[in-house]
């Protein structure tokens, strides 16, 4: 039994030249006795079955949830440097610069990792196959192709400074991986132990961060664990909650809470600050789903009042947009069974109304972009 205030993070081997840090094992009932945890824990509970709840109330969530894992994925990939924005990850591939095609790739990547691994839930419990095939999509063709995709790390890696004489931190050697994981393994699936789901994500997102048990991509691989398990434990029943935009709105703040578990045993600190970010997470997609909800009624009623003839057309493209917000011509062609003439004029009118925005200032190839739609994921 782990009680949380007399927490031990874990002690340092030597390695050669440098020490590098060994996590204590997680899998094992944990306890406290801090009454603001339990509190803290209501609130983001409570919050969390509000998101549900509402999800299921809106017609055709999956409509939604494609553009949310796109916002996740710029953002997640964000905090690790890259540059994509949500108007370009959406974007196909001939359309973006070629000095920002590496970025876009990683962003795509993800979106494909999460929504690949999400179908993989449906027949395999979250472990280390399951995280290591995600990971496997997440490295493809980008700059980290190299750095054993899909396979646990066979070298000592570090975080910050340039070399293991100067990081900020070592994690363990490579050989202490596969223990280490299968432990937090366990952990995530043991039906013999009380602990919460939230706080038991909450420990095993820091330890998966401890672990780095990646050449790269474990920071992406971490968060995206936090998704997987609420939809893994019915917590959800769609990935609707990412906690990048919570982690990145203070990088800082981030890392110097998952230090302090490790320099001072507090993984109080830790829950404490992970718990509040599920709380205003979970607001703040009950927020989203709500603003575009609204936008959907109201141009939908725009259509209907304004567009004559072409309401049914426009209808059908709408509904296409909140899938995919990008169109062109000959899209909008296909997907509302019309000349290109008359899909031309139905994207003028659109465009006319501000519901479209043209993307690439040509004649020829033009476009579009769903722009308000992409505003009300941002003005979370």
């Amino acid at each position: 039994m782990i009680e949380l205030e007399k927490y031990q993070a874990g002690h340092f081997e030597k390695g050669f030249g440098y020490k590098y840090f060994v996590p204590t094992a997680i899998n094992d009932e944990w306890i406290w006795k801090t009454p603001v945890i339990n509190r803290l824990l209501e609130k983001a509970a409570v919050k969390l079955g509000e998101l549900n709840s509402y999800a299921r109330l809106v017609p055709n969530i999956d409509l939604f949830i494609q553009l949310h894992v796109t916002k996740e994925a710029v953002v997640s990939s964000r905090i690790e440097g890259t540059q994509t924005n949500i108007d370009e990850a959406i974007l196909p591939y001939e359309e973006i610069k070629p000095e920002r095609r590496n970025d876009w790739q990683e962003v795509n990547n993800y979106i494909k990792a999460l929504n690949e691994a999400i179908e993989e839930l449906k027949n395999l419990p979250i472990s280390s196959r399951l995280i290591k095939s995600t990971h496997y999509i997440l490295l493809q063709s980008v700059r980290g192709e190299h750095k054993l995709p899909g396979e646990y790390r066979n070298s000592q890696n570090w975080i910050g400074g340039g070399s293991l004489t100067d990081a900020v931190f070592i994690p363990p050697q490579h050989m202490l991986v596969n223990d280490l994981m299968g432990d937090l393994e366990k952990f995530l699936n043991n039906d013999e132990i009380d602990v919460p789901a939230l706080i038991r994500i909450a420990i095993a997102h820091y330890q998966f961060e401890t672990i780095h048990p990646f050449l790269d991509g474990n920071g992406r691989i971490g968060r995206l664990l936090i998704t997987l398990y609420f939809v893994s434990e019915g917590i959800l029943d769609k990935p609707l909650l990412y906690l990048s935009t919570w982690f990145e709105k203070n990088k800082g703040l981030y890392y110097d809470n998952l230090s302090m578990v490790r320099t001072k045993n507090d993984m109080l600190q830790w829950i404490k600050y992970f718990l509040a970010g599920v709380e205003q997470t979970a607001t703040q997609a009950v927020q989203t789903l709500s603003n575009v909800l609204s936008l959907k009624a109201n141009i939908e009623k725009e259509i209907n009042l304004s567009f004559g003839r072409r309401s049914n057309s426009a209808l059908l493209l709408l509904n296409s947009l909140f899938k995919d917000p990008v169109t062109t011509i000959d899209k909008a062609s296909k997907t509302c069974n019309l000349s290109y003439k008359a899909a031309n004029d139905l994207v003028a009118l659109m465009h006319e109304k501000k519901y479209l925005t043209e993307m690439t200032g040509q004649s020829r190839n033009r476009m579009f972009i769903f722009e308000p739609y992409i505003d009300a994921f941002y003005n979370d």
